[in-house]
């Protein structure tokens, strides 16, 4: 962690040599000083980032070095402030040509980075060359007994086996395949989630046993021995007499690996590798596996899907899911009373829902639920219970799992954070400033990445953007079983929203409280607690700060070192007066929600504002009017602009000057006029604007990066003149089209659409005229490459149907508010052959829905809402074998109920949504 920390300092310096040299006149040699020195100990840090938690004393020169780099930023970003209020790059000029010496504020920054330079050059005396000399004293013995306690063993017997029942048969039928090539079949999942378990599970199952010649298991870990997997796979596989084991353990690596391939070519055999981490150490062990018999395998268990992907990409690894309550309960029981005593029972049924509150928490890891089960068997009262429930993350942290040191949940946890490269420790960190259970946006946690520093710019390299990579690094945590997907993106397979496991987001926590990272105001719920919560700001403060407020929390005192402000939930709850700027010089990310403006009230955002010069992302929100000065254009720093409102005012003129701004995010109608400026070459999200006044000169066509629009319309003759602009503009990807003030289009305006086969996500809403003499569909300008398609209010006469069931790639369909007139819907055979989602809405006059058989294959989420008339449920609802869920949503109750179990007794229509895994019913509407 403290080597990306470093990193983030090293950036700012090159930013400083490179754009503000002329400013450095007598101090640039000492600036590029600081920064070699830097430089050198990102080596030593590479090191000592693995050992530091073994090792006190290095574990203090670490965070000497980290405090600073931290000092070394604070000086760059306080000089590079002094330029911007000493009236920007002219203003320092004439400084330097009225005064003769050194100016001031030169012989301060040089001052502070002579002193930064001393105390680094201290630390170097006692790290030659920012090698580390030794392991550092004890480190050895506990890295080795780690490595110890983590290794697994086949003949283990395994008691808490909960619900792998269909992940075996899954597996066993993976191992069963005849094929004549080495098949590799992976199991994936978090730390702690019952990898090994089924692995074993499976090692032992008879038909295993009947089915292959010979068998191993190696337990792999974080540092591999491939000598030492080799000999002991050799040894299981061939079972050597006592003079062929002294020769077999006189081998080199090379020996051994040729050895155990010419054992296995004529047997089919099955391996375990347990545990394995990184591609490379699957390079090496290969070479020893031959194709074998027809039929032969691998079976990994590993955190990293891309190891797996790689060791056989022709597979899909086998990927386990937590727990639900009911599977947690039953394998809590089992360790929490593992006594089948009248007593036991008794506990039981006393203790269940105290018990079941626990099990919650663990959020369905069993590990957790194991480790919290064996605790609790010790205790027997119910207030050591509840004395366990208020503070539960972090007696499962402390707790011993099976009488071993480290082997606590957050020991097996952290194994996986130690294994991040350096560059995504401080992102995968970031996530534990959120609530818990939070839904995380994908596109607002990016974006706050690229705000905090955490993504380089001088990663942008081939077409690729900070927004591609840090999605990249997003995918990575995510393929290393850290973050969770809780919704896909339209594409299927990208995150919309994600999330961290609880116990994850301690070990965030916890790790980011020593590290200085961040910090948590959260004050606690206490009916003998004051209404108000005063936190004075200070310097030993953490750097970014996140409010959870429960009450009322008033900030106080200067922190002027604060990179992050961000503010959650009820942000009313939070006083901050940001015309104290001073308070605040340093900020680079700023969310403010004000809930105590009216709808028919106005919020003047302060002007002091303009003076946040480091600020890159700032969101604003209120239920009235927001007011944004001018000075929002001294924001030269800003990358994202979010402000949702009833009404904004703001000046675009201001805005389209900021040439680091890339998104503007403006929840309301903002009136704007485009003109030809560079600066708009950046903007990659512009939503959303009214056009009232387009100039004619292809203004739109500076948009060069442009992904996501949303654009509101006054003028028909506008329409046509901005898509013909839009078929140039071939990085766009989402539009969002909207005709305002009962405006109506038709398929001539919105026929360029047809040529813009870049987009893939399109929104209309408004009417579109149908003109009677049109021989083809007036939905024929919809893109072939369309994925997401929502229509709001279009009045259509003709069945959309009929062109939206060919378009290929079409996997999310919402047909929205009186978006079609008609009374019939026909979803005909070999129709919406992609689509994933489809929802029905407010269709008025909608009475019947007829399903062919092979339409819609894939399709697996079905929403109706509030389909008044329809009359019946389409009998083709039972073809839709891959629905797993059904959403309706005031609808008739008749209806409705002619679908549902009720005292018993099956609804008339029942056999249509039987299949159906999840169907949910909310507020029914009577007839």
């Amino acid at each position: 962690m403290e080597e990306a920390i470093v990193s983030f300092a090293i950036e700012r310096i090159s930013d400083l040599l490179i754009h503000e040299a002329v400013f450095l006149s007598g101090v640039r040699e000492e600036v590029e000083r600081l920064k070699d020195e830097l430089q050198r100990m990102q080596s030593f840090l590479k090191d000592a980032d693995r050992k530091q938690d073994q090792d006190e004393r290095l574990r203090k020169r670490v965070a000497k070095i980290r405090d600073l780099a931290y000092d070394s930023e604070d000086v760059i970003d306080a000089f590079i402030l002094k330029v911007a209020h000493q009236g920007g790059f002219q203003g320092i000029i004439n400084i330097f040509t009225s005064i003769c010496t050194k100016p001031f504020h030169l012989q301060k920054i040089g001052m502070k980075v002579k002193t930064i330079l001393k105390k680094l050059e201290d630390i170097s005396k006692n790290l030659p060359a920012y090698q580390i000399s030794g392991e550092g004293e004890g480190s050895t013995s506990i890295s080795m007994m780690q490595q110890r306690l983590r290794r697994t063993f086949s003949h283990v017997e395994e008691e808490d086996v909960i619900s792998l029942e269909s992940m075996t048969e899954d597996v066993l039928a993976q191992l069963m395949k005849q094929e004549d090539r080495l098949h590799v079949v992976s199991v994936v999942g978090m730390g702690g989630i019952g990898k090994t378990t089924l692995a074993r599970k499976v090692y032992k199952h008879n038909v295993v046993k009947q089915h292959f010649d010979c068998f191993a298991w190696a337990c792999i870990s974080q540092k591999c021995m491939p000598r030492e997997v080799v000999h002991g796979v050799l040894i299981k596989v061939s079972s050597p007499s006592k003079e062929e084991r002294e020769l077999i353990d006189k081998l080199t690596e090379d020996e051994l690996i040729k050895k155990l391939f010419h054992v296995l070519e004529e047997k089919r055999y099955l391996i375990v590798l347990d545990d394995i981490w990184k591609i490379e150490d699957w390079e090496i062990l290969k070479k020893a596996f031959p194709p074998g018999k027809k039929g032969s395998k691998i079976l990994f268990t590993t955190r990293i899907k891309g190891v797996a992907l790689h060791a056989d990409p022709c597979n899909s690894p086998i990927e386990i899911p937590l727990l639900n309550v009911d599977e947690g309960w039953r394998l809590f029981k089992r360790k929490a009373f593992p006594e089948n005593t009248t007593e036991s029972h008794a506990r039981s049924r006393e203790f269940e829902m105290l018990g079941r509150e626990m099990v919650i928490k663990c959020r369905g890891l069993p590990l957790a639920i194991v480790v919290l089960g064996g605790l609790l068997a010790t205790k027997k009262s119910w207030a050591q219970w509840e004395k366990v429930q208020r503070n539960i993350h972090a007696h499962l942290n402390e707790v011993e799992l099976q009488n071993q040191p480290y082997g606590a949940v957050n020991g097996i946890l952290v194994l996986s954070y130690n294994d991040l490269p350096y560059n995504l420790k401080p992102c995968f960190l970031y996530l534990g400033h959120y609530p818990e259970d939070w839904e995380i946006s994908k596109k607002e946690l990016i974006r706050l990445w690229i705000a905090e520093g955490f993504i380089s710019s001088s990663l942008e390299s081939g077409g690729m953007s900070m927004e591609d990579v840090a999605e990249n690094f997003l995918e990575e945590l995510i393929n290393r079983c850290l973050v969770q997907v809780c919704k896909s993106d339209y594409t299927g397979i990208g995150a919309k929203t994600c999330r961290i496991h609880d116990l994850l987001r301690d070990l965030c926590v916890d790790k980011a409280k020593k590290e200085n990272f961040f910090g948590i105001i959260q004050p606690p719920i206490d009916e003998n607690s004051a209404p108000s919560l005063d936190v004075t700001l200070t310097a030993s403060m953490a750097r970014r700060i996140a409010i959870h407020p429960r009450r009322y929390v008033c900030l106080k005192g200067d922190r002027p070192n604060l990179r992050s402000l961000l503010l959650f939930q009820n942000e009313s709850l939070v006083e901050l007066d940001i015309s104290k700027y001073f308070s605040f010089k340093f900020l680079r990310v700023l969310k403010v929600v004000k809930r105590d403006i009216l709808s028919d009230e106005e919020w003047n955002v302060s002007s002091e504002i303009g003076n946040l010069h480091h600020l890159r992302y700032l969101g604003l929100e209120c239920v009235g009017k927001i007011i944004l000065t001018r000075s929002i254009g001294k924001l030269k720093s800003l990358h994202t602009l979010r402000v949702h409102s009833y009404e904004i005012k703001i000046s675009f003129n201001v805005l389209f000057k900021l040439e680091r701004l890339r998104h503007i995010c403006l929840y309301d109608d903002v009136n704007m006029c485009l003109g030809a400026r560079d600066s708009l070459k950046n903007i990659e999200t512009l939503k959303y604007i009214t056009i009232e006044d387009l100039i004619e000169n292809d203004a739109v066509l500076n948009f060069t990066n442009l992904r996501s629009l949303g654009i509101k319309f006054m003028r028909s003759k506008d329409v046509v003149l901005f898509l013909k602009a839009l078929i140039r503009l071939h990085r766009l990807q989402s539009l969002y089209l909207v005709m305002k003030k009962f405006l109506i289009v038709s398929y001539q305006d919105l026929e360029p659409l047809s040529q813009c086969h870049h987009l893939s996500k399109l929104c209309i809403e408004g009417k579109i005229q149908e003109d009677p003499h049109l021989k083809h569909h007036v939905l024929k300008f919809v893109p072939a490459n369309i994925v997401k398609l929502i229509l709001w209010n279009s009045e259509l006469k003709q069945d959309p149907m009929v062109v939206l069931e060919k378009l290929p790639h079409l996997r999310i369909l919402k047909l929205c508010t009186i978006s079609y007139m008609g009374t019939k819907l026909i979803c005909s055979t070999n129709g919406f052959l992609q689509l994933d989602s489809l929802m029905i809405d407010r269709l008025i006059k909608l009475e019947e829905w007829e399903i062919e058989e092979g339409a819609m294959p894939h399709l697996r989420s079905l929403r109706l809402v509030r389909l008044l008339k329809l009359r019946m449920f389409p009998e083709g609802l039972s073809y839709l074998t891959s629905l797993q869920e059904l959403k309706l949503k005031w609808m008739k109750r008749s209806l409705v109920q002619r679908i549902e179990v009720i005292d018993g007794r099956k609804g008339e229509d029942f056999s249509k949504v039987s299949h159906i895994p999840s169907i949910q019913i909310v507020d029914t509407e009577d007839d």
